[in-house]
Order: structure tokens, then C-alpha cells, then sequence
């Protein structure tokens, strides 16, 4: 078995390249636990019942600590990586493309089109069924009711802070 991978490594510098990766995860990994290791000894060790108290924004917690986080802004998040990533693409593309010769200048413009008007397809999508308004209707339609703040409602007041015991401690 060793005798058929060996002319398949030692091809055009393969035992080179193989040592070079090694080497180079090597010293990744070592310098990863290096630095790891290092924090270990270095950092203070002050153990406090308060720091293990959940943190928000400097403000004293309200409610239970685990809730369910609101899906918009996953949407919102998501819908920005989509479009940030697709303008990020249109430069490098023009410039690859817009040093060629007509006939692939032509054949990037159409690809380019169609690339943009997927996304176009997507973006009216969402558009269109409410999913780039903060304040959606439940039934998935845009409605303008849906929008409209309640004026007057009561706030509820704050639960109090209950102590927790550290765990583990």
C-alpha cells in the first residue's frame, strides 16, 4: 500500500508540501495552547457571587434570564448579510470581468443581471409580505393597524431581584 501513495506524494514536491502542513498546524496548535496557558497563569483568580450574576448592558436584570429571543432581529441580521455580501461581490467582479473581452464583458453583464435580480426576487419577497417591517401583522400580511404603537398601556413594574446562590462555588 505504502508503494502506490509514494510516487503520488513525492510528485512535483508533494513531501515538502506535506511537511510544510504539518508543521504550520503544529505551531498553530502550539501557539493557541501557548497563549492559553499563558492567560491560565497570568489573570487573577477573585472569585465574586456578583459576577456570576447575568449582565445587561449595566442594568439590573428583569424577568427570567433564558427568553425567547425575538426573530427579527435574526431576519434583520440575515437580510443584511445577503445584501452586504452581494454588493461586496459586484466590485471584484466589474474589475475581473471589465478587463476582458467584449464577448465575456457581455456574458458578465447577463450574469451579473441575473445574480441581481435573484436577489431583487428575494428582497421583494420580503418585502411584500412584511418581513422588512419591525412590526409585523400576525397573518404574514402588511398591514398599517399592525404599525400604530398602543398609547396608554400600562407598563408593568419590574419583578424584584432575587438573590441567586453562585453555582459550583
Amino acid at each position: 500500500m505504502p508503494e502506490t501513495l509514494s510516487p503520488m506524494i513525492l510528485a512535483e514536491g508533494g513531501v515538502n508540501l506535506v511537511q510544510g502542513l504539518v508543521v504550520f498546524l503544529i505551531a498553530g496548535l502550539a501557539m493557541v495552547l501557548g497563549a492559553l496557558v499563558v492567560g491560565w497563569f497570568l489573570r487573577p483568580n477573585l472569585p465574586h457571587p456578583e459576577k456570576l450574576e447575568a449582565y445587561e448592558c449595566g442594568e439590573p436584570t428583569i424577568g427570567a434570564n433564558w427568553v425567547q429571543f425575538d426573530l427579527r432581529f435574526y431576519v434583520v441580521a440575515l437580510v443584511f448579510l445577503i445584501f452586504d455580501v452581494e454588493i461586496a461581490l459586484f466590485y471584484p467582479w466589474a474589475v475581473v470581468f471589465g478587463a476582458g473581452s467584449p464577448a465575456i464583458k457581455a456574458a458578465a453583464t447577463w450574469d451579473m443581471l441575473f445574480f441581481f435580480g435573484v436577489i431583487v426576487v428575494g428582497f421583494l419577497y420580503l418585502w411584500r409580505f412584511g418581513y422588512l417591517d419591525w412590526v409585523r401583522a400576525s397573518t404574514g400580511e402588511r398591514s398599517d393597524e399592525s404599525a400604530k404603537p398602543v398609547i396608554g398601556a400600562p407598563i408593568p413594574p419590574p419583578e424584584p431581584k432575587r438573590r441567586r446562590e453562585p453555582v459550583g462555588v
